[in-house]
């Protein structure tokens, strides 16, 4: 049976969608091919009418993933105020609680990291693109580094913790030093 092309595109949005939140929750090398189409309740023999091969696939959710990111971070308005306002809902519990729903650097950067060089320029290009945002509002290229290292970093650490007292003691920190940071940038 034929499906029209309109089917095709629907199917390879749900499965982009399934395996992001796979990805982001368990890891992308975690599971097979099969085990992604089952998730949307297809065979594993269907995915190839979608992506040449799961590095295909992964390439195309770090890409996805990471414009959403870019598109929370760093709209197409962004001063000081609205900067200000995005890393504290970045750092913030519900960011650790729910991976699946955050930015995707924290959860694979790992796994871009021991990726082909295709998914990793994929990452760079989103990557350079936040933080060329950052360094026009915070008028330094140095600065909007280490505050995307520090956010990402922290975002990493609380949730490799237990006790969420802790997890809030590390996004707080890293909440403070960041406003911090941005104040002394304002009043220069």
């Amino acid at each position: 049976m034929r499906y029209s092309a309109n089917h095709k595109m629907e199917t390879r949005e749900k499965l982009l969608a399934s395996s992001a939140v796979s990805a982001k929750t368990s890891g992308f090398s975690t599971v097979g091919v099969d085990g992604l189409m089952k998730a949307i309740g297809l065979s594993g023999g269907a995915f190839y009418s979608h992506f040449s091969s799961k590095d295909e696939l992964f390439k195309t959710i770090v890409e996805r993933e990471l414009a959403h990111s870019l598109d929370r971070l760093s709209g197409e308005v962004m001063d000081s105020v609205k900067l200000e306002r995005c890393l504290k809902q970045y750092l913030s519990m519900s960011h650790v609680e729910h991976p699946e729903a955050g930015c995707a650097l924290p959860v694979l950067g790992a796994e871009i990291a021991r990726s082909d060089v295709q998914v990793r320029e994929a990452a760079q290009t989103w990557i350079c693109r936040l933080h060329d945002g950052w360094a026009k509002v915070l008028g330094s290229d140095s600065l909007a580094w280490a505050i995307l290292s520090q956010c990402v970093g922290a975002l990493v650490v609380a949730r490799m913790l237990v006790t969420p007292e802790v997890q809030r003691d590390v996004l707080k920190s890293s909440h403070e030093e960041v406003s911090r940071r941005l104040s002394e940038r304002q009043s220069d």
